[in-house]
């Protein structure tokens, strides 16, 4: 126990602090400080404030200060239009209150041009990202928008690529000057930096794999080892380690596995992948060699309980999964070791996060599970399984939460709820 509050005690400042600017918030690591629940033993949330949100999006919301950011699609035209015209739209509300600060529309999409989308996806369902006094808002092959914290446009890049599959669905991250995302449709499939300044391409590494199955939705991880940065992208059949800063490739590693979804999770010297459709594996990929890698670059592989969509989480020396069929999971991620699985019940698509211990307290941390029925389940940050509680918002709920100043913000199919105490 000592052993793991010394190491969240040597975390950087920011991982611990108020903003959640991104997916899976600072650095996409799913981590805060401890939020404030009324009463922990009985797991009854304190819902602040809940409001309806205009449309449907799956983009996670996204914390800065005191505004929260997310994207949302709102069918217009013609009444009862079997494929309605979209309005593409970035809100922002503020986050003591849950009112409206500015709505912008960023894009439209012709309906009866528009590709179909699986029934889990959205037209906006990349998560936005911030840094600065700028977002950055990215709708698939829609494009691209770069907007001021007051809703203002800056500059619009039209999407690289035209013939998705089930609709969008990777987000953007940033790095140094660059916004960078990946592209797997089936007429393109590669990884694409824009600048931030002006959106205007800086770099296209195409991913020259032939899977039968083209298409995939993954957020980047960047990582440092050995003083050498690499962004980490995984597509359909192939794991990508490039030069955020120009796109050159510096190693691959092969693998089976198309609609890839999950974020890269990172312990030591791994990789932590998931393969997805058909038969999804879990795979600890080494990420130190250079050039084309074989099987021997995998250091271990999971196949029972595999998610095909919520990323995997690293917590100290622990790696905790949860499957799409409700199967959590805890274990050794250097070793592929499993300390428990348990079946919690429901669906699962949106990302589990850690909340580590409040100050003074000497339990282990908290893991956070959203089903996308709308379950929440917690349970403990340790190598045996102990589920601490659940409760349920009683709506459809597919995206990831985000946390902020001790609170916790969801979104639901309808609604946007803060849960805390102030």
């Amino acid at each position: 126990m000592i052993y793991r509050r010394v190491l969240l005690s040597l975390l950087p400042f920011s991982l611990m602090g108020a903003d959640w600017p991104g997916f899976l918030g600072q650095d996409g690591l799913a981590r805060s400080g401890a939020i404030k629940l009324v009463d922990r033993e009985k797991l009854e949330p304190n819902i602040l404030w809940k409001v309806s949100v205009p449309g449907k999006g799956w983009s996670s919301p996204v914390v800065v200060g005191n505004r929260i950011f997310l994207t949302t699609a709102i069918p217009s035209g013609a009444a009862g239009a079997a494929k309605p015209d979209q309005s593409l739209e970035v809100l922002c509300l503020d986050a003591a209150s849950g009112k409206m600060v500015w709505q912008t529309k960023a894009l439209t999409q012709n309906g009866e041009t528009a590709p179909n989308i699986h029934s889990k996806n959205s037209h906006a369902s990349p998560t936005i990202v911030v840094k600065g006094e700028r977002l950055f808002a990215h709708f698939g092959h829609m494009g691209t928008v770069c907007l001021d914290l007051d809703g203002k446009i800056l500059w619009t890049t039209p999407g690289l690529y035209s013939k998705p599959v089930h609709g969008g669905g990777g987000s953007p991250i940033l790095v140094d000057d660059l916004l960078i995302f990946s592209a797997d449709g089936i007429d393109l499939q590669a990884v694409i930096a824009l600048n931030q300044a002006d959106g205007k391409l800086a770099w296209k590494t195409e991913r020259n794999a032939s899977p039968s199955r083209p298409f995939s939705f993954t957020t980047p991880t960047l990582v440092t080892r050995n003083g050498r940065r690499m962004l980490l992208s995984p597509g359909s059949d192939v794991l990508m380690a490039l030069d955020p800063l120009t796109g050159k490739e510096l190693w691959r590693v092969p693998f089976k596995g198309y609609s890839v979804i999950p974020r890269p999770a990172i312990h030591g010297d791994l990789a932590i992948i998931s393969t997805s459709y058909d038969n999804a594996s879990v795979l600890a990929v080494n990420i130190t060699g250079s050039g084309v890698q074989d099987e021997k670059a995998i250091a271990w592989k999971l196949t029972k309980g595999a998610p095909h969509t919520p990323s995997p989480l690293v917590v100290d020396d622990m790696l905790f999964l949860v499957s799409d069929k409700g199967i959590a999971s805890c274990l050794d991620p250097q070793m592929g070791k499993i300390h428990w699985q348990e079946r919690i019940g429901g669906n699962f698509s949106s990302s589990p996060w850690f909340e580590a211990t409040a100050e003074g307290q000497s339990e282990p941390g908290t893991i956070w599970l959203q089903s996308e029925e709308g379950e929440v389940t917690r349970i403990a940050a340790q190598k045996t399984f102990k589920k601490l509680g659940k409760f349920d918002l009683k709506d459809r709920a597919l995206a990831s939460h985000a946390v902020s100043d001790g609170n916790l913000f969801i979104r639901t199919e309808g609604q946007l709820l803060k849960l805390g105490s102030k």
